[in-house]
């Protein structure tokens, strides 16, 4: 990416490598050595569009801080990593992106070594536990240290403590819904979905962006209600991606948020339609196939319930879109906001 910020070339896989250092050497032991690869692995591939968030906002608003812009966007794909890490081990996936995830990997190491089930699934909790938790504090520590002034750095920080308390509760909500004891409320499950993903995907991102430009508060906040706009309809079309999507395509199972017996609003849709108890007889099924899934999706489609949430998608891009406007951004800024949101849902999509 090139710009006023100065910033080119693949700079984000630049700045991971920076900010974590060289690979575990001989000095090292072999479960340093397992968890620096397992990190290194985490971190590789994806979208990687937060740290461009960043570095978009602060380039539109004319910003001046550079050397800045790679730490901070470096950070966010950590918070990303650790995240995704963490939630393979709570969902329990062993894939991610199409290969193996954190805790496959260690599973698969564990496996290979003669380890029993109980062994193996013990030692894969670990890894991707600790995994998670050293990008976590890779991420804190890219902040920390970003070359700013103090003053812009502990306002980030704060942001950053803000986005980390709200995006795991929205984790700890969507577990509980999946639990099953109650159904939620479509506005139950959008704050989740809002708390969840949107909070440090897309609100935060473009905050940091506005902060490391010296942006007024009033754009500050006026950006992240942008970006919480944007990350519900993100999340909202990757919902119908983790039902309809192509594995090949999206690197994730069509079939984990059905067996998960996730409350996505797909499924709290379908619960006031036609649909419900062919849905209702296969969520949270741990050995739903093929045959039962696409049962499934016939009938979310039949009752509307695609439908539904891809235009509930459409209808906060649109927010998102006339919310920018309103802000007195600059006219390339806003241009960009409506771009931006267009192909990432495309992606979504």
């Amino acid at each position: 990416m090139t710009g006023a910020t100065g910033v080119s070339g693949d700079w984000v896989a630049r700045e991971l490598d920076e900010q974590l250092g060289s690979p575990a050497g001989a000095t090292a032991g072999p479960d340093e050595s397992a968890l620096t690869r397992a990190l290194a692995d985490a971190t590789t591939g994806g979208k990687r569009f937060r740290p461009h968030l960043v570095e978009s906002v602060h380039r539109l608003l004319g910003g001046r801080r550079a050397d800045a812009v790679p730490a901070v966007g470096a950070a966010l794909e950590l918070l990303h990593t650790a995240f995704v890490v963490h939630d393979d081990v709570i969902d329990g996936d062993d894939t991610r992106r199409g290969r193996p995830s954190a805790p496959g990997t260690f599973r698969a190491h564990a496996q290979r070594a003669g380890a029993s089930p109980a062994a193996a699934d013990a030692y894969a909790l670990a890894g991707a536990v600790l995994t998670g938790d050293l990008a976590l504090a890779a991420a804190v520590r890219a902040v920390a240290t970003a070359p700013a002034p103090p003053a812009t750095v502990a306002r980030l920080l704060d942001l950053l403590d803000a986005a980390l308390r709200i995006s795991a509760a929205g984790e700890l909500a969507d577990v509980r819904f999946s639990m099953g004891l109650a159904e939620p409320s479509l506005a139950d499950v959008l704050t989740m979905e809002e708390h969840k993903t949107a909070v440090y995907s897309f609100e935060l991102p473009l905050q940091y962006g506005a902060v490391l430009a010296d942006a007024e508060e009033s754009v500050v906040l006026g950006l992240g209600r942008v970006g919480r706009q944007l990350g519900l309809a993100y999340q909202l079309l990757d919902d119908v991606q983790g039902v309809f999507g192509d594995p090949a395509r999206t690197g994730k199972s069509a079939l984990g948020d059905l067996r998960e017996g996730k409350r996505t609003p797909l499924v709290v849709h379908a619960r006031t339609t036609s649909a419900w108890p062919v849905v209702r007889r296969h969520l949270g099924d741990p050995h739903l196939g093929p045959a039962g899934a696409a049962e499934v999706r016939r009938a979310l489609e039949a009752g509307g319930s695609r439908a539904f949430v891809e235009e509930l998608a459409a209808g906060y891009v649109a927010a998102a879109t006339a919310q920018t406007a309103e802000l007195g951004l600059p006219a390339e800024l806003v241009a960009w906001v409506g771009d931006m949101s267009q192909t990432l849902t495309r992606g979504a999509a």
